[in-house]
């Protein structure tokens, strides 16, 4: 645990002119991936196993059609995914914290050259389990009991019958991976490595240098001159390189279209949501929702150009808070303490994996030179889950820690409570327990409060969630939505069509209250969730689940409590809508996300009375 003075050198930390390397970020700021492989060496030694054993169930080929070549082949399966796993996640954490490091990153090629070698040979198991007459996988598991421990996961692949190749053509596939990942890892390290920003004047008048980090903090800052400035730089830079951008984000479209065709559905976006098996329905259904409710949106808008006294409200506008007189500097160890406060509903057993979890280096906490932006939470099966933060003392960044943990905890209540083969809880429930925790922590912070600017601070933060998480979010899905449905067309995605797309997007979801900067044309060109394939869209939808599991938690108590925790605990036991639901929502229907918005519209009712 940090000192007294851990404050001053929080403050001192985060906002240096220039990024510490990593070699100079204090070892209780880092997160400890040797509780995945204590050496190198170790992570060495799991790759070539995994290759071994891969070698070993590679042996099993055409003979895929008895109880026991089915269960041997499962187990030397699961074997594998779970050594995949660790190796990813241990490559992964080392590469994310340092991407200009090149051993860091050799770990990170190497591991994934690996798997893809690993796939082509094992590219046999899908294709030969589906040629199995109706029925076969159900008279296998009466001939041996063994196997039920499989079931779930084999029927799962049954699922994509429809949608599976012959083995020649699934081996072409496989060894395809590399290739259609290019895109994707080329704007990751042009993203977090090679793109540098220019130096900008802070609220002192000295020069600082614009980073990923620093963003949204300057965006937060009470002088308007730096909010612009911090804006203009980040979008003129990203403008300078619109044609390769462009490019890249075309390429990682084309290789969503050609797997998909592959596959034989009809849509992107069908293949992406059959994954997680949710109906494509739920992706419509949620546009729709939000388009509904853009009165409320407005009045948000509205709202914040009122309070801020501008005669035209811009798009760096967004992010500053509009209580002007409350000066918020959270240190890390003050904001750990907060959360844990605010996560008390959830009871003492959830609170102590908290604990251990601040106390045992899950979490690498501040940016240094080449850190991987934002924040992510990733389960690691046989060991903790690893949160990386970039902590700048913001509100958000105490948000951005409550939600991270909502994650970890997940994901380890998920591995304590399932077998590896069911732990690994799909994409769609994700964001539910993270942003339950969101709710929790500013329902607490409301509740310790009532100082008007302090109210209104509080909500205020918590109506910019609603407004980027389901709004803006939407807002992305919908762009994802109609670049993909463009390219399926035939149609280029050249820069202007897409600055065009964007811009005109963003003047739906503002209104004619907001000043839509040209700049905020090239906002796509930033985003990295745009190459993780229709994946946004549950931010909005899991935002939603969390709002009414908050909610039902503070009015029900324990029951509601224990309902959420046979949630946390099931992975992907069943399907997600079904696991939701026992949790006690119902994202089938439109109606999470229209009650989520209205308290959205409550919060904003209150927010304009404290301001009338």
């Amino acid at each position: 645990m940090r000192t007294d003075d851990a404050p001053v050198q929080e403050e001192e930390f985060f906002m240096a002119k220039e990024l510490p390397k990593r070699s100079e970020v204090k070892v209780e700021d880092t997160w400890k991936v040797e509780d995945i492989y204590p050496t190198v060496q170790d992570w060495e030694a799991d790759l070539a196993k995994a290759e071994m054993l891969a070698d070993e169930l590679a042996g099993y080929e055409g003979k895929l059609n008895t109880a026991d070549n089915v269960y041997a082949a499962a187990k030397l399966e699961e074997e594998i995914e779970y050594i995949a796993s660790r190796t990813f996640g241990y490559a992964s954490r080392v590469g994310d914290v340092d991407t200009g490091n090149a051993e860091n990153q050799k770990l990170v090629m190497t591991v994934r050259s690996k798997y893809v070698r690993i796939s082509e040979k094992l590219s046999f198991i899908d294709p030969e389990l589906l040629a199995l007459p109706d029925g076969s996988i159900d008279k296998f598991c009466e001939e041996k009991p063994e196997l039920e421990y499989y079931r779930r996961a084999l029927n799962e692949k049954l699922r994509f019958k429809a949608h599976m190749l012959s083995p020649e053509m699934e081996k072409l596939l496989a060894s395809a991976g590399e290739v259609m990942s290019t895109a994707s890892n080329t704007f990751s390290m042009f993203n977090n490595a090679d793109l540098v920003f220019p130096e900008i004047t802070d609220e002192n008048g000295e020069k600082v240098r614009l980073t990923h980090g620093r963003y949204i903090p300057f965006l937060e800052s009470q002088d308007r001159r730096v909010r612009k400035e911090a804006f203009k730089a980040m979008y003129d830079t990203y403008a300078s390189y619109k044609n390769t951008l462009a490019a890249v984000y075309n390429g990682q479209v084309k290789a969503h279209i050609f797997s998909a065709r592959a596959r034989k559905y009809n849509s992107c976006l069908e293949a992406a949501v059959d994954r997680n098996n949710v109906p494509k329905e739920v992706y419509f259904n949620l546009i729709e929702a939000v388009h509904q409710n853009m009165d409320k949106m407005y009045r948000y808008v509205r709202l914040r150009k009122k309070l801020l006294g501008v005669d035209e409200l811009h798009m760096y506008d967004n992010a500053v808070p509009l209580v002007k007189d409350v000066d918020v500097n959270i240190p890390f160890e003050e904001a750990k303490k907060t959360v844990y406060e605010a996560l008390a509903p959830l009871g003492d057993d959830y609170r102590a994996i908290l604990k251990e979890g601040f106390e045992n280096r899950w979490i690498d906490v501040y940016e240094n030179e080449g850190k991987r932006s934002g924040a992510y939470s990733a389960g690691i099966p046989g060991t903790h889950p690893f949160v990386l933060l970039n902590h700048s003392g913001t509100l958000d960044s105490m948000f951005t820690l409550a939600h991270e943990m909502g994650h970890a905890l997940h994901s380890y209540h998920s591995f304590k409570n399932q077998n590896f083969v069911d732990a690994d809880y799909v994409i769609f429930v994700a964001e539910v327990a993270s942003t339950c925790n969101e709710v929790l922590l500013v329902k607490h912070l409301l509740s310790k409060t009532t100082d008007k600017a302090q109210r209104a601070y509080l909500i205020n933060h918590f109506l910019d969630s609603f407004k980027s998480t389901v709004y803006r979010q939407t807002m992305f899905a919908e762009f994802e939505l109609k670049t993909h449905e463009m390219a399926e067309r035939g149609e280029s995605l050249t820069p202007d069509v897409l600055k065009k797309l964007y811009y005109d997007l963003n003047k739906l979801y503002f209104g004619e209250d907001m000043c839509v900067d040209e700049d905020i044309a090239m906002e796509w060109a930033r985003i990295p969730h745009f190459y993780y394939n229709f994946y946004v869209y549950q931010y909005a939808t899991g935002f939603s689940a969390a709002v009414a599991l908050a909610e039902r938690i503070l009015s029900l108590g324990e029951p509601a409590v224990a309902d959420y925790k046979k949630f946390l605990s099931g992975g992907c036991s069943k399907p997600p809508i079904e696991l939701l639901k026992i949790a006690g929502v119902d994202m089938s229907t439109a109606e999470p996300v229209n009650a989520g918005l209205k308290l959205f519209g409550e919060l904003l009712d209150e927010m304009e009375k404290l301001y009338e």
